[in-house]
């Protein structure tokens, strides 16, 4: 066994390095077939390798700038307090309204989708787009402002001492906030009187006895510093359905005084003016309707005062069961009356409004 062991052995080296391996003729594929895997390898680590380190230096970018950035703000509200305020309050406002404008998108495409009317929606999406509205009237005059060459100090100026007139609400100090409300609700409630002397100039219109006094009687009461009930209020619903007392029926120096009252320009034709005060008056029909869909629990504090706030009621001073009550019962009227009783639920805004204390004063 040891013989033939060592004979096979010099025999395969009597052959040569040949016959220990495969024939020279297979060696040369397989040989390039271990280059190409190795070049793939490569190809597919070089870019993960690249990609990481591109994300680790973009990550190590970020860190610093917000490092930075942060001692930048720390040095600000330290030495300019009130310069820290508005830098703070305009970039907290860009992100706000980034976010927001995101948001209208969203519930844009949603409603393309779907094909939903504006009316068929959720509350808040509803009160966002009513909102977002608003703000982007109030921006184009600024926008157009700023149209010519070097007009940007200009807008800075008229910015910074128009703030109420020009700034949409997300570049609002939370003290502006407040103090602006408050001026826009001291606005709103001298218009009252006129809203409610034009009221009774058109009761004594009325051709029939019975609605007439008891309009009468409605504006004589609020006028004294009662508060009207709601089963009075639709007791004279009839007639804020006829020729008299619709929107379109209105003096013009009137229809001006309610428009004054929703926060709508007087300085329009009175075409125009009947024309936006009814839409506005049925847009929050419609977030009424939404509301009551939702359900008043469902509500903030803060949206539950926002919605008293575009109602009428300047709910500053009140707790949110008060809040709650008001808007509860200015739901029930709401809900009650008919697109074409527009008129009686602009008019609500003033009679349910004007007098109206905390249930213990």
């Amino acid at each position: 066994m040891a013989l033939s062991r060592a004979a096979a052995r010099g025999g395969l080296w009597r052959l040569g390095p040949a016959a220990l391996g495969p024939p020279r003729g297979r060696t040369e594929p397989l040989l390039a077939l271990g280059a190409l895997r190795c070049r793939v390898c490569r190809s597919q680590l070089c870019p993960l390798s690249s990609r990481a380190t591109s994300r680790a230096l973009v990550a190590a970018v970020v860190a610093v700038a917000r490092r930075v950035n942060a001692r930048y703000e720390r040095y600000l509200e330290r030495s300019f307090p009130r310069f820290y305020l508005l830098y703070s309050t305009f970039t907290s406002g860009i992100q706000a309204l980034f976010l927001e404008v995101k948001e209208i998108s969203r519930i844009r495409a949603r409603m393309s989708q779907q094909r939903l009317e504006v009316q068929q929606l959720p509350y808040r999406d509803m009160e966002r787009l009513r909102q977002f509205r608003r703000d982007a009237l109030k921006a184009i005059p600024i926008g157009i402002i700023a149209i010519p060459p070097f007009a940007n100090f200009l807008v800075i100026v008229l910015m910074y001492f128009f703030p109420r007139q020009l700034l949409i609400r997300y570049f609002w100090t939370p003290q502006q906030q407040r103090e602006f409300l408050a001026v826009d609700d001291s606005i709103r409630r001298a218009s009252y009187p006129a809203v409610l002397q034009g009221l009774a100039r058109a009761a004594r219109s009325l051709p029939e006895p019975r609605p007439r006094q008891l309009l009468q009687q409605l504006c004589s009461q609020v006028q004294g510093g009662a508060r009207p009930h709601l089963a009075q209020l639709l007791a004279v619903r009839s007639s804020f359905s006829g020729s008299a007392l619709v929107l379109s029926g209105l003096q013009v120096d009137h229809v001006r005084a309610l428009s004054r009252v929703l926060f709508l320009t007087p300085h329009l034709p009175a075409v125009l003016l009947r024309h936006r005060l009814l839409s506005h008056v049925l847009e929050i029909r419609h977030l009424d309707r939404a509301l009551l869909r939702l359900g008043l629990g469902q509500l903030s504090e803060e949206e539950l005062r926002a919605a008293c706030y575009l109602r009428g009621l300047n709910s500053t001073h009140l707790g949110r069961a008060e809040c709650g009550a008001w808007l509860e019962q200015w739901l029930q009227l709401s809900c009650e009356l008919q697109a074409s009783e527009a008129s009686l639920l602009a008019h609500s805004m003033v009679l349910l409004s004007l007098n109206y204390r905390r249930p213990s004063e």
